[in-house]
Parts: C-alpha cells; structure tokens; sequence
C-alpha cells in the first residue's frame, strides 16, 4: 500500500502579505510610470488617440486576443503531452486561461504561472511533466519573440539608432547575464540540497521523454511564433485605429522588444514599462512618443479586459472539466 500524497501547506499570513505588498507596490509603480508619461508627453494628444478607437475595433480586439490565447493553451498542451503531463484540451484552456488573469492581475515573477501549473497540477497526469512542459513553453514564448524582433531588425537595420539601440542593447546584455549565471549554477548541482537533487532526478524522465518528441517540439515552436506574429498584427490594427499607420515590419521591429521589456519585474504586466519601451523604440523611425504611447496603453486595455475575460471564462470552464477525488 503506497503512502498517501502530502499535500502542500497553505501560505501563511506572513507569505500573503507579503504577496498583497508586492502586488500593490507594481501596482503603484505601474500606475506612477503612466503618470511620468502623461506629464511629459502631451496629455491631449495620447487621451485623443484612444478616444478615436471606433467601437467597433474594440469589439473585434477582445475576442481576438482570447481567440489567440486558445492558440497558446494549445502550443502548451502539446509541450506537456511531449512530457508526459497529460492534460485534456479544455482543461488545458481551462488552466491557460486562469493563468492569463493572474498573470494580469496577480503578484508572480513569472505571470500566472502560480494559476495555471497549480491548477494543472491537480488535473494532470503526471506533476512532473507539467513543470518541464511549462518551462519549456516559456523558452519557446522567448526564442518566438527573439525571431520576431530580429526578422524586424533585419527590415529595418536603421532602427537600431538611438534609444532603440540602448533598449536592444540592454535585453541582450539581461539574456546573455541569465546564459552565464546558469551556466555557473550547473557545476553547483552536485552540492545541491537533497530535496532539489530528488526533484532533478524526478524531472529526468519528462525531460527524456520531450527530447523524444521533437516534431511535437517543433509544432509547439510554429505556433508560438505564429500567436506572436498575430499579436504583433492586433496591436498594429489597434496602432492604426489610434492614428499610427505604420508598415507592419515597424510593428515586427518595435512589439517583441517591448514586451520582452514589459517582462523586468518592476510593475505589474510591465505596466507603464511597455509603452515606455515602445515609444523609444519607435522614436528613431520619426514616431513621436504620444502616439506610440496611446497605441500601447490601446492594446493594455485590451490585456486588462481581456484578463477579466479570461478568468470568468476559466471559472465557467470548471463544469466542463473533471477534477480527482478529493478522498481517492
């Protein structure tokens, strides 16, 4: 008879408050960077841009973001299949979905992740396939959005002038400072603690067994830039609706490099950092600042209603999706 599973201990009160603190500090640094943009920037301007957004580009943005979010429960289902995590597609939806609200609304590092793999988790059939598949998709999301950008830099070489150049510049120097810190933390594994020496042999064989898969790797990383590239070409629809006609290898160029920006964790989302980002970005190409700004303050409305979306959708799913028994 096997032992029974433990289960993990609930937060503490101490773990919530600190979790409630950083929420509200991003939050309010997010809030704080908005407001150094409409102090600086023509306040007019960026709040006339949005106000000409039809209606009717709303209403075609929103169902077309979380359409596009079905693409990437998608690609992760498939990387978790490839590691063994075995997660039917509506329940794959299901934990993606949560994952989208709490990535926008929710404290984490790493967006939602604490919704989406926790709620997986409990539906999966194997925990440890979950955790490799996931990081793996998150390698995935990154490798897509460096593809994107180059693909736009190799358009547009004279982009890289300026505040473009210093944006580029630093992303790079932040990738290439994780590459060296985990390739120095590789030769620590042998001293590691038990319990995270226990975990890697736990995750070998997921790993293994993705490795095994390399055309459901290669499908998962088609779609990844696929769902990028579409995003790109909603945020230059909305861009456009702001009064920004740009060719669309601008937004190739500009999009990536802000939203990979927008991954620093300073505020919520990259709230604020984004359209920063975006701006600069799009400075050397004779964009003035307002309304790249109003273009990407544009799609965050989107982000944030489609959150909302996203996890009412997420709580509907839960009649749909079978979860173990609790007193199996």
């Amino acid at each position: 008879m096997s032992a029974p599973t433990k289960k993990p201990s609930p937060p503490t009160a101490g773990a919530r408050g600190k979790a409630r603190r950083t929420l509200l500090l991003r939050w309010s640094a997010g809030i704080a960077t908005l407001a150094l943009l409409a102090w600086l920037l023509p306040f007019e301007e960026i709040s006339g841009a949005i106000t000409r957004v039809p209606v009717s580009a709303w209403a075609f943005s929103l169902p077309a973001y979380l359409a596009l979010h079905l693409v990437g429960a998608t690609k992760w289902r498939l990387l978790l299949g490839a590691a063994g995590g075995g997660l039917p597609w509506i329940a794959a939806v299901r934990c993606h979905y949560y994952g989208l609200f709490g990535g926008t609304f929710l404290p984490s590092m790493v967006g939602g992740e604490v919704f989406r793999v926790g709620l997986a988790l409990r539906l999966a059939r194997s925990p440890e396939g979950v955790i490799v598949g996931t990081a793996a998709e998150r390698i995935l999301d990154v490798l897509s959005l460096g593809a994107i950008a180059g693909l736009g830099v190799l358009l547009l070489p004279q982009a890289l002038d300026g505040p473009a150049a210093r944006v580029v510049t630093f992303l790079i120097a932040c990738g290439a400072v994780g590459l060296v810190v985990l390739i120095l933390c590789l030769p620590l594994l042998g001293r590691a603690p038990r319990r995270l020496k226990r975990l890697l042999v736990r995750v070998r064989r997921p790993l293994r067994a993705m490795a095994a898969h390399p055309w459901e790797l290669s499908a998962a990383l088609t779609l990844a830039i696929g769902m990028q590239a579409l995003l790109v070409l909603l945020n230059a629809f909305l861009g456009k609706a702001c009064g920004l006609d740009l060719p669309f290898r601008v937004w190739l160029f500009a999009w990536p490099l802000a939203k990979l920006s927008g991954l620093v964790p300073l505020t919520q989302g990259g709230l604020g950092v984004r359209e920063a980002a975006q701006a600069a970005l799009l400075a050397p190409l004779g964009v003035s600042a307002a309304p790249a700004v109003a273009a990407g303050l544009a799609f965050r409305a989107v982000i944030l209603v489609g959150g909302l979306a996203a996890g009412a959708i997420g709580f509907l799913l839960r009649y749909f999706t079978r979860e173990p028994d609790a007193t199996a």
